[in-house]
């Protein structure tokens, strides 16, 4: 079962950074079709958020065909994000863990970490190499 972190400092809205994190875990293969997701009572319990925040993220996901209510059981992941790649995850898991540890062994910290990766992620994008 999925579990939510929130980045408070991110700027992305609270339902927003939920919606995006069962896009992300559908794409890594880690929630299939008829997984269902945490109830609202328990990710509110556990991120300490309004419910209604909660509810907007599932409606976000099932406006999207993501996922599906189904009365009085919960909601449901409906469709996958994962692609034919998925099978090539696990060795560019191990590489990527690798360059995060040359990442920390040069001192950077998770968010200069972070502005690397994403400022070369685009960088490659522009030149059509991603």
């Amino acid at each position: 079962m999925i579990e939510f972190r929130l980045d408070q400092r991110s700027g992305v809205s609270t339902y927003l950074q939920i919606a995006q994190q069962v896009r992300q875990a559908l794409r890594l293969g880690l929630l299939e079709p008829g997984d269902q997701l945490p109830t609202v009572k328990e990710v509110v319990a556990h991120l300490a958020i309004n419910p209604n925040t909660v509810l907007k993220a599932y409606r976000e996901l099932e406006r999207e065909g993501l996922a599906g209510g189904r009365p009085g059981q919960g909601t449901f992941i409906l469709r996958t994000l994962a692609g034919s790649s998925l099978r090539s995850h696990a060795a560019l898991r191990r590489d990527l863990g690798r360059w995060l540890e040359k990442a920390r062994g040069a001192g950077l910290d998770e968010e200069s970490i972070v502005a690397l990766f994403t400022d070369t992620f685009h960088d490659s994008s522009k030149e059509g190499v991603a």
